[in-house]
């Protein structure tokens, strides 16, 4: 079964970056529209970054122009570059397929803390 581990998350100062990454167990995985999603305390999940077939990308409005998704398919791993980090980014971030039907069981996921 395909397993999903995400990593690089930490506490960082506003105005800093992180680079998180999704390791992909599955081989077909990794090529599926996958997703960066988030939940902070006391909220929903919510997808932040997509990534589609030919490597098309999407943002929420939130984190447009601060963070880009991209994905190596031959390191079956996703990742998510976090640039301009502000105290609302604070979060634990999942990554996983973007069709309900197609996600498989959520990770851990990774901290994320923007404070100073």
């Amino acid at each position: 079964q395909v397993q999903l581990v995400e990593s690089g998350g930490g506490l960082v100062q506003p105005g800093g970056s992180l680079r998180l990454s999704c390791a992909v167990s599955g081989t077909v995985f990794i090529t599926y529209g996958l997703g960066w999603y988030r939940q902070a305390p006391g909220k929903q999940r919510e997808l932040v970054a997509s990534i589609f077939s030919g490597d098309n990308t999407n943002y929420a409005d939130s984190v447009k122009g601060r963070f880009t998704i991209s994905r190596d398919a031959a390191k079956k791993t996703m990742y998510l570059q976090m640039n301009s980090l502000k105290p609302e980014d604070t979060a634990v971030y999942y990554c996983n397929a973007l069709t309900p039907i197609l996600q498989r069981p959520w990770g851990q996921g990774t901290q994320v803390t923007v404070s100073s």
